[in-house]
């Protein structure tokens, strides 16, 4: 099974205009969007598009819909002249515990039939209820490290204007995997954020372990988001005008502009 689960911990930090760092051990996991059914089945703690301790929900992702999430990222994918001829899909995300959820980012790994890499769709929620993705092809599919970028055109963090870029850089799951998304604008770096973690196998004992040692974090990161923002508006940083978001829902990177 492609699927797996990571422990590991999350880093967020703020370099300007005042500094202010987090971290926390959390769980993600890999969800091979072929194998939900099967894991559906024979897990447990686990459901999909259904209830239990650990789960995993299309609407929780891209058009909050019901259609399928391989046809919604194949839709995308053709539109940016990318075909995966029913490659692998997966994504690296937070699964849902007790039946809350919330993702401030989630990767996707569009593969082709060969499993090479085709491209990455970086899954973006705001704690306004919004959410927009990247698209972006994979330059160099043998690459171990994933190294991309691209302009900001979400809102997000109150605290920070949209005149941004992201750096991403992601080393594929394997043993381990790794996330790192940053942050910069004119005058330099802004936000340094990471995922670092540890592959586990996906079963009911290592659902278990995560909930007991994990799950009420997981279960309140909104939260902790708003008590953080709490914080740092203490700190006496200035929220930043709101736009409206972007009329399509993905902004697909062109090759000239990564």
């Amino acid at each position: 099974m492609k699927s797996a689960l990571y422990r590991g911990l999350v880093v967020h930090q703020r370099l300007r205009p005042r500094r202010h760092r987090l971290s926390y051990k959390l769980f993600w996991i890999l969800f091979d969007l072929d194998e939900l059914p099967a894991m559906h089945r024979s897990l447990r703690f686990f459901s999909y598009n259904g209830r239990n301790l650990i789960g995993f929900r299309d609407r929780d992702h891209l058009d909050g819909t019901t259609t399928p999430l391989r046809v919604q990222i194949e839709h995308q994918l053709t539109a940016a002249g990318i075909p995966i001829d029913g490659g692998p899909i997966r994504l690296l995300c937070m699964p849902r515990v007790l039946g809350s959820v919330f993702n401030p980012i989630s990767v996707w790994f569009c593969h082709r039939r060969d499993e090479t890499l085709a491209a990455m769709l970086y899954e973006v929620n705001n704690t306004f209820g919004q959410r927009h993705s990247y698209l972006i092809p994979v330059a160099d599919p043998d690459a171990p490290i994933v190294r991309q970028s691209c302009d900001k055109q979400f809102y997000v963090s109150p605290f920070m204007r949209m005149a941004m870029t992201y750096d991403f850089r992601v080393v594929r799951p394997g043993e381990s995997t790794t996330v790192v998304v940053n942050g910069s604008d004119s005058e330099g770096p802004l936000i340094a954020t990471s995922f670092v973690g540890q592959r586990r196998p996906l079963n009911d004992a290592a659902l278990l372990g995560v909930m007991l040692r994990h799950g009420i974090l997981a279960l309140t990161v909104l939260a902790a988001i708003h008590w953080e923002a709490v914080k740092l508006l203490l700190k006496g940083l200035r929220i930043q005008p709101r736009p409206a978001p972007p009329a399509d829902l993905v902004t697909i990177v062109q090759p000239n502009e990564i």
